[in-house]
């Protein structure tokens, strides 16, 4: 099992940009997949963006072009930069994990774009 841990999330306003955070427990080359997913108000919780161990990227059609994630393999971190954001980008945002078929989740971080 992997624990997640997101960091702060918060209010900006359209257009703005923001970075969250995501503390693996153990050594991210062990896990296949991380990724981001997130869940708006009265939504399902969707696919945002995944980066894989061997570095590919892929990311919902909603927000490709506009958000990067990236990893740090020293210090067993995710990151989404979060550009040009829009209203509609409102959402808990959600760290995980997957490998060997399981799927670990961090507790989610609040995201407000609102002016």
């Amino acid at each position: 099992q992997v624990q997640l841990v997101e960091s702060a999330g918060g209010l900006v306003q359209p257009g703005g940009s923001l970075r969250l955070s995501c503390a693996v427990s153990r050594s991210i080359f062990t896990v296949a997949a991380m990724g981001w997913y997130r869940q708006g108000p009265g939504k399902q919780r969707e696919f945002v963006a995944r980066i894989t161990n061997s570095g590919t990227t892929e990311f919902a059609n909603a927000v490709k072009g506009r958000f990067i994630i990236s990893r740090d393999n020293a210090k067993n971190t995710v990151q989404l930069q979060m550009n040009s954001l829009k209203p509609e980008d409102t959402a808990v945002y959600y760290c995980n994990a997957r490998s060997l078929g399981r799927d670990d989740w961090g507790q989610g971080t609040q995201v407000t774009v609102s002016s």
